[in-house]
């Protein structure tokens, strides 16, 4: 095996790409604090607001390892059922320096994978039958990397508390819309108050909705770079990417339908074409995917 324990002391991340993570991040907080004060000058109940969100959110912090395997009926199999699989996701689990997930397959045709678990010592690494049967072992072990990768840089969390405050928001219009529509009549000082409480909602759920796409399609990025770090060969990745979306092109919608749910956790979305313009993308396009990876190589090649 190519594999060097020096990887692991040499894991790097992207300045430049760190650095948009940051300005994301912190664009997000300052939209939720002013979310915040609108909801507090209005007369919002905000405290209430906030438990049910925390409530929320922690429900998906704990169990979204659980609903995402139930959602596409992944089965955890043990090393004694899928011998291979283990030795892969071992290996590259101690490259990657953190403990090893559980493995779990999903029988589906469609060729996929996804890690989820709220830090990597509650991680869970799936793959499709669909995605074993496409690639080669080498591109099945760049798949498993980039996922580990996103074990390593713990991106469940880093979404859910990315999320939380748009989950606020969401409840509030929702709030709103039901009390509008159940609410009887209020006098003017309540009516503009339940305005200014419903547009501000809406605009931080618009504002988050591109942000937090924009944090996923970074972090995407950064699982591509450790998986070629971890392998030591962003070709592989290269190659399993562009047969995972060859083969997705072919897929029945019916099959893409079931899996749907997981978009957002996949290595790939299960989406034909470009439908989706990349602004409203979990994911960056195939193509600008593929040229990071290039530089990546070249950058690799000159050390």
């Amino acid at each position: 095996m190519a594999y060097s324990m020096r990887r692991v002391v040499k894991w790097s991340s992207d300045p430049g790409l760190a650095a948009r993570m940051v300005i994301v991040m912190g664009l997000l907080a300052f939209v939720y604090l002013a979310f915040m004060a609108v909801l507090v000058a209005a007369g919002a109940d905000a405290v209430t607001v906030l438990v049910i969100a925390a409530i929320l959110a922690g429900f998906q912090y704990f169990f979204s390892d659980k609903i995402a395997l139930l959602s596409v009926g992944a089965r955890v199999v043990e090393p004694q059922q899928a011998p291979d699989l283990h030795a892969m996701v071992e290996r590259l689990a101690a490259l990657a320096d953190v403990p090893k997930p559980k493995v779990a397959i999903v029988d589906t045709p469609v060729p996929n994978a996804f890690a989820t678990g709220r830090s990597p010592r509650a991680a869970v690494v799936a793959v499709t039958t669909g995605l074993l049967d496409t690639l080669e072992p080498r591109e099945v072990e760049a798949v498993l990397a980039h996922e580990i990768s996103h074990v390593r840089n713990r991106d469940v969390m880093v979404m859910t508390i990315a999320s939380f405050f748009a989950v606020v928001a969401q409840l509030v219009l929702r709030w709103a819309y039901w009390g509008s529509a159940w609410g009887g009549r209020r006098d003017r000082r309540d009516g503009n108050a339940f305005l200014i409480i419903y547009l501000a909602s809406l605009l931080v759920w618009v504002i988050s909705f591109f942000l937090i796409r924009a944090l996923s399609r970074y972090r995407e990025f950064a699982a591509d770079r450790g998986a070629a770090l971890i392998t030591g060969a962003p070709s592989q990745l290269m190659s399993a990417l562009l047969k995972i979306s060859g083969v997705m092109q072919r897929i029945p919608d019916r099959d893409l339908r079931e899996v749907s749910e997981l978009n957002a956790f996949f290595i790939i979305p299960a989406i034909k074409g470009s439908s989706l313009a990349e602004l409203f993308s979990t994911h960056p396009s195939l193509e600008r995917r593929l040229e990071r990876l290039r530089e990546l190589a070249r950058e690799m090649e000159g050390l």
